[in-house]
């Protein structure tokens, strides 16, 4: 009996949302996405009740009126936009940086040979041991603020958009070469075309470094900023109010993340996922 039921056992098949690597419904992301914010908030629910302490664990609601009462007074807009001025500054320096020299790592071994040694030294260097000289030399401003974002992504940038570039199959390369395509041509038509997506990814993952770096910023010389306006809530023991940034901070990344990846799948529908 228990070999007859063997291979009726090992022929049944498992429903798609449990197969590896397979794709489900959208109603079915759906679903299991609204699920999972519905189960952290309610995680979050139970956690503040039994902490029965609003300095330790503020409620869902306690945050949601913290948060309500910043964007109505007009705190919350400014300091988003400041935050948002510098991580955008900042980061668009840093991925320029990070496109042309990571083309060149990847596309030309001289380049490789003369850059990569000197941005895998500096790289291990964490950009926030350097705050207090750009304290130094920049003064207390705008311009350290933006230097900390640029220096403690490019590095980042500049490596994994190179490890993009030479990702791009020899054999394309090999192809253009003898079709009569030259050394610009083949850059332009083939590896640039071919490492776009790669490259928005790489932007996307290190972001979350660009926020890091302005926060370690704005911890130490700022007067705005949603980092500071953090500080500011944590001297007062306003916890309710820390909680409503740190979910501000979640909203932009997640927003940015969906953004990144949508126009990672608009200029490259062959590399969706």
């Amino acid at each position: 009996m228990r070999a007859a039921e063997a291979p009726a056992t090992r022929g049944r098949r498992r429903p798609p949302s449990l197969s590896i690597r397979t794709e489900i419904s959208t109603r079915l992301r759906v679903i299991l996405g609204i699920a999972g914010v519905v189960v952290v908030f309610v995680a979050w629910g139970v956690a503040a009740a039994r902490a029965d302490n609003p300095l330790v664990m503020p409620t869902p609601s306690a945050t949601w009126s913290a948060l309500r009462s910043m964007w109505s007074s007009g705190v919350l807009v400014d300091d988003l936009q400041a935050s948002l001025t510098r991580v955008g500054i900042g980061y668009a320096i840093s991925v320029v940086i990070g496109v042309i020299v990571g083309i060149a790592i990847g596309a030309f071994a001289s380049a490789e040979a003369f850059f990569e040694p000197q941005f895998g030294f500096l790289r291990y260097i964490p950009a926030s041991a350097l705050t207090p000289l750009f304290l130094l030399w920049l003064g207390i401003g705008e311009s350290p603020k933006i230097t900390l974002i640029v220096v403690g992504t490019v590095f980042f940038n500049i490596l994994m958009v190179a490890d993009v570039v030479r990702a791009v199959p020899r054999e394309l390369l090999h192809a253009s070469y003898t079709l009569g395509a030259g050394r610009r041509t083949v850059l332009r038509r083939v590896i640039l075309p071919h490492s776009v997506p790669g490259i928005i990814d790489v932007a996307r993952v290190n972001l979350a470094a660009a926020w890091l770096m302005l926060v370690v910023s704005e911890l130490l010389a700022a007067q705005d900023g949603l980092a500071y306006r953090i500080i500011r809530a944590q001297r007062f023991r306003n916890v309710d109010t820390m909680f409503a940034l740190l979910i501000v901070f979640g909203i932009i990344g997640l927003v940015s993340d969906v953004v990144l990846r949508a126009l990672r799948n608009a200029s490259a529908p062959w590399a969706r996922a």
